[in-house]
């Protein structure tokens, strides 16, 4: 270096040789940036390390804003994955986002992440804090955060046994605001399937709201509403739902939400008015034993709605009382919306009581990237 440096500056050399000097100071300056770039980058960041051509190599990662000059994590981003769930083919039920590696995300950051999503609900994961199981679950929906949710639940499942390379039918805890959830996911199939044990058995709450009311509140008749013993009731499994049984499925079909008639007249309950339940025993599968439709009270519809589901078993039970023993059924959402989900509900009932119930569907993953926040 020195001797290059001489030649440089000597004069006689630098008139006879130019451009020799300057390829030479140029080639030589040019690794001195580069070597003193990298250190930098290494010394402040800890970061990934990619020396001319060598293996990347890992180390940690401090998180904070983005200071030019160098990658921080921000650069890096923190994956994401959206599945379509209670579907086995893409573009079908009810996508979710799911955002991993969420440690040190505040709460308004994760609202404001989940807005920017704008899905129904987007699963932020943390380490959970119990270390024997697999993560804790917050799920936000883009104008506040869930204690519960079905497809959230499954989804999150599916992708954490899928990125853990978790065996067939492992048992995957999560810790969600509403208590542990047990969840088993089946990868023997084309598409995972996963199911859990409900944290919250179905209970029912007082209503004394008349169906003409109801009716009017979906630009139908009164005769439209109930078939056989059912009637309108509230019952809730984590999130509470009025279960609005209607006589057939053209009828169903034709329920049109009116959010300013809603608004009017259920806000005189003691709770937030819950979302609609909307349900059939006429369907258009054959291996269905319900069609379903879930309206929020803004008239917002829902492809396919887990947490409603899981209260239903509660429902079924209550005005059809089936016999002791394990029953399973499927239901059928999201036609209406060209978005087919299907849905399986399975209880356990003894001397006439539901003792433990679960829901199951699958999940197939529509996306990937990250987000740098």
């Amino acid at each position: 270096m020195r001797g290059i440096f001489q030649l440089v500056f000597d004069l006689r050399y630098f008139n006879a040789n130019k451009d020799a000097v300057f390829q030479a100071a140029s080639f030589l300056f040019g690794h001195i940036q580069t070597l003193q770039s990298c250190l930098f980058y290494h010394k402040h960041n800890e970061a990934k390390v990619r020396l001319f051509g060598s293996p990347v190599k890992e180390g940690p990662v401090k998180e904070g804003p983005v200071k030019e000059g160098f990658v921080t994590v921000a650069h890096k981003g923190r994956f994401f994955e959206v599945f379509d769930v209670f579907s086995d083919t893409i573009l079908s039920g009810n996508p979710v986002a799911i955002v991993h590696d969420c440690n040190g995300l505040t709460d308004q950051k994760m609202q404001a992440i989940a807005r920017e999503f704008n899905l129904s609900e987007t699963v932020f994961v943390k380490s959970p804090k119990d270390k024997k199981h697999m993560a804790r679950l917050r799920i936000f929906k883009p104008d506040g955060e869930m204690a519960f949710a079905g497809h959230p639940t499954i989804g999150a499942a599916v992708s954490l046994a899928l990125k853990n390379d978790c065996r067939n039918d492992s048992l995957i805890i999560l810790e969600e605001e509403v208590g542990i959830i047990r969840a088993v996911v089946d990868q023997t199939g084309k598409v995972a399937f996963a199911e859990f044990d409900l944290p919250k058995l179905p209970e029912q709450l007082p209503l004394d709201t008349p169906k003409e009311i109801f009716a009017a509140a979906f630009g139908l008749e009164s005769k439209d509403i109930g078939f056989e013993n059912h009637v309108p009731a509230l019952w809730t499994a984590g999130v509470p739902f009025f279960f609005v049984p209607v006589r057939d499925l053209k009828t169903i079909a034709s329920a049109l939400p009116d959010p300013v008639y809603i608004a009017e007249n259920f806000d005189k309950l003691n709770v937030k008015t819950p979302s609609f339940y909307l349900y059939s025993r006429e369907t258009q599968l054959f291996q269905s034993a319900f069609h379903v439709r879930m309206f929020r009270p803004d008239g917002f519809e829902d492809a396919a709605t887990g947490s409603a589901a899981s209260a239903f078993c509660g429902v079924v039970q209550h005005f059809d009382h089936p016999l002791d023993g394990k029953k399973n059924i499927w239901l059928e959402q999201g036609m209406e919306m060209m978005r087919p989900s299907k849905l399986r509900l399975e209880w356990y009932v003894e001397n006439g009581k539901l003792v433990s119930a679960r829901i199951g569907g699958t999940a197939v993953k529509y996306s990937e990237g990250r987000i740098f926040c």
